[in-house]
C-alpha cells in the first residue's frame, strides 16, 4: 500500500471528533465574518493563512474596527501565547520530520496538539505523513466550515451576538474528556490554579502570558512527581 494512503487511513479516524467540532465552529466563524460584510473568500483565506480559531474570532472585530498592525500583532501574541509552550513540548515529536515541519508548526491548533501529543503512529505507518495528515485534515475541516458558514450567512440574517461562545464550549468539552481519560490530574490542577491566581492578580486582559509562565515553571519543577504518578 502507498505510504501516504496508509498514513491517511491511519490518521482519519483520529480526526473525526475534531471534524464535528470544526465544522460547527468554522460555520459560526463564517457566519460572524459574513455579518461584518466579508465574503467567503475572506473566510477561506483567513482560515488557510491565519488558522487560529480563537484569534480568527477576535480578528473579525479587528477588521470591522479598522486594521492596526501593531495592535493586531500584540493581540495575537496575547490570545495565542499558549502556542509558544505547545511548540516547546512538540520539539521532540517533530524531530526528523523534514520538509513537513513548517506546515506542522503552522497547523498546530489546540485540538491538533491534543491528538498529536497523545498518539503514536501504528506499526508500519510513516510518522511524518501520519502527523501531516492529522494536521491537514483538521485544517480542511476548519476551512470547509468557514466557507460553509460564510455562504449560509449571506442567505440567513439573524442576531450573531454570542455566537463566538462556541469556541469556549469546545474547549470545555475537550477539557472534560481529557480529565476523564487522564490517570494523573496534577498537570490540570496546576493549570487551573495558575490561571485563576494570575487572573486575579493581572486581570482578564493580561493574565494569559503570566499564567503560561507559571504553568511551565510549575510543571518543570514538579516533573518527576508528575511522571511518577503517570506510571
Amino acid at each position: 500500500m502507498n505510504t501516504k494512503i496508509k498514513a491517511l487511513r491511519a490518521a482519519f479516524p483520529l480526526t473525526i471528533p475534531v471534524f464535528t467540532g470544526y465544522i460547527i465552529l468554522g460555520t459560526a466563524y463564517g457566519i460572524l465574518l459574513n455579518s461584518k460584510g466579508y465574503s467567503y473568500l475572506w473566510a477561506a483565506l483567513t482560515s488557510i493563512f491565519i488558522y487560529a480559531g480563537s484569534m480568527q474570532f477576535v480578528s473579525v472585530s479587528l477588521l470591522a474596527a479598522g486594521f492596526h498592525p501593531l495592535y493586531a500583532c500584540f493581540m495575537t501574541l496575547m490570545v495565542n501565547a499558549r502556542h509558544l509552550f505547545y511548540g516547546i513540548s512538540m520539539l521532540s515529536k517533530f524531530q526528523g520530520i523534514g520538509k513537513k515541519k513548517p506546515y506542522l508548526i503552522l497547523g498546530l491548533t489546540d485540538e491538533t496538539f491534543s491528538i498529536l501529543c497523545s498518539t503514536q503512529p501504528p506499526d508500519g505507518v510513516d510518522k511524518g505523513w501520519f502527523l501531516f495528515f492529522i494536521t491537514l485534515l483538521n485544517q480542511i475541516y476548519w476551512v470547509s466550515g468557514s466557507i460553509l458558514g460564510s455562504i449560509l450567512g449571506s442567505f440567513l440574517h439573524f442576531n450573531t451576538k454570542g455566537i463566538d461562545f462556541v469556541l469556549t464550549a469546545l474547549f470545555v468539552v475537550i477539557f472534560i474528556n481529557q480529565w476523564k481519560s487522564a490517570p494523573n490530574h496534577m498537570p490540570v490542577l496546576i493549570g487551573l490554579s495558575a490561571s485563576v491566581i494570575c487572573r486575579i492578580l493581572f486581570g482578564s486582559a493580561n493574565f494569559i502570558i503570566p499564567s503560561m509562565i507559571v504553568i511551565l515553571l510549575s510543571v518543570t519543577i514538579f516533573q518527576n512527581k508528575i511522571e511518577s504518578r503517570n506510571k
